[in-house]
């Protein structure tokens, strides 16, 4: 392979700690990797070109663990992170596996389940500060329902911004730096989930109290899960100043949430998400939220293979951008001038003057020249290296 695509520390490249333990156990079979200390993993991360690692708490601290030997944890870790240079880029906190969890952590009909979500969700904050972490994912896994009569929707979102709200208060009463990151998902574990899309999320953040502080991470397979388009997601939040995090993967159309490694599907979906982080000048981790194959011994192939992927597309958007042709193209298309991009610039009497008194070539705009056929057949041509 190519030299220029090794990843490197400025990449800004992470991988959630939970995608390197996976063991290979799925639904129909056991475990076929071996353990492998999640201390030790973020090092071999940092070792691979990592500039930095995503986890949730119980990744690195099993549930139950007593706090002295939670401490001596946490205090190996930030050896490593010392020793290496390797960034603790987002925490999160695991409100989905334990059974209390069943039907919900923040949307739970039991008050007294969403109190213990909340206060696991406080101490995670607290290692995440302690850690240097500036963003914490909110994945609510088991906020959703099976059985519609038994869930109201308003009643359910409602705790769900009651939580929200007080995490974010606890954040301005401790002095932390940190931002909360809402991550959509439709469905599974749960039969339907809310805040199923970047679109939802983003209406119930403008809910909050504190609506500055939270944003969005879309996933890839996640936005596919709900059958739309990962490039029209992505750009939703970054438009709306709230894409604080990114979960990049493969998945194959609207299935189960697959988790495939990046490159492996969808090459043209992916493609795009990274011209448009690329184009906007995203200054974020670019994160991966994926599981080797199952067929695999260790993790380390698929840690390398979806940074040299991104790194590949990453060239290939170059390349795009620099094309000849694709630029004569695409400039009439992009060319914002005259009387009328100005009045629509901003609401005036002026510039409702302008709009109404404009001479419209109505037959003109009905046959003007939108050459999208040549150009996505340009992006196929790069994308082929064929060009």
């Amino acid at each position: 392979m190519a030299d220029k695509f090794r990843p490197r520390k400025k990449d800004k490249f992470a991988f959630g700690v939970w995608c390197v333990l996976n063991r290979g156990r799925d639904p129909f079979g056991a475990e076929t990797r071996p353990h492998i200390d999640p201390v030790d993993a973020v090092g071999k991360l940092a070792k691979a070109g990592c500039y930095g690692f995503e986890f949730h708490d119980e990744d690195l601290v099993p549930f139950g663990t007593p706090e002295k030997e939670r401490r001596q944890i946490i205090d190996r870790l930030k050896k490593v992170m010392q020793k290496t240079g390797i960034k603790a880029t987002a925490g999160t906190t695991n409100l989905f596996s334990q059974p209390m969890f069943r039907d919900g952590a923040f949307t739970s009909h039991d008050a007294e389940v969403r109190g213990f979500a909340v206060g696991k969700a406080m101490k995670l904050i607290d290692l995440s500060a302690e850690l240097g972490t500036g963003v914490v994912l909110l994945w609510g896994g088991r906020e959703g329902a099976e059985v519609d009569a038994a869930k109201d929707p308003v009643t359910a979102l409602g705790y769900y911004r009651q939580c929200v709200n007080f995490l974010c208060h606890y954040i301005r009463d401790k002095g932390y730096r940190i931002q909360l990151s809402i991550e959509p998902k439709p469905n599974e574990p749960r039969g339907d989930m809310y805040l199923a899309t970047t679109g939802h999320a983003l209406a119930f953040i403008q809910t909050l109290d504190n609506p500055e502080m939270v944003g969005v991470n879309p996933e890839l397979a996640h936005v596919k899960m709900a059958g739309l388009n990962p490039y029209h997601e992505f750009g939703q939040a970054l438009e709306a100043g709230k894409l604080l995090d990114v979960h990049l993967n493969g998945q194959k159309g609207p299935r189960f949430d697959q988790d495939l490694s990046l490159g492996s599907d969808s090459l043209r979906d992916v493609f795009m998400v990274v011209k448009l982080l690329k184009d906007h000048n995203y200054n974020g981790t670019i994160a991966f939220d994926a599981h080797p194959f199952r067929t695999e011994n260790d993790p380390w192939d698929f840690v390398d293979r979806c940074m040299r992927t991104y790194n590949m597309l990453s060239a290939k958007v170059d390349e795009l951008n620099a094309d000849a042709e694709y630029q004569k193209l695409m400039k009439p298309l992009l060319a914002q001038r005259g009387p009328l991009a100005k009045a629509l610039g901003g609401y005036s009497a002026a510039a409702v003057e302008t709009l109404q008194g404009y001479d419209y070539k109505v037959a003109k705009m009905s046959r003007s020249k939108l050459p999208y056929e040549k150009i996505d057949q340009i992006v196929s041509e790069v994308l082929m290296g064929v060009r």
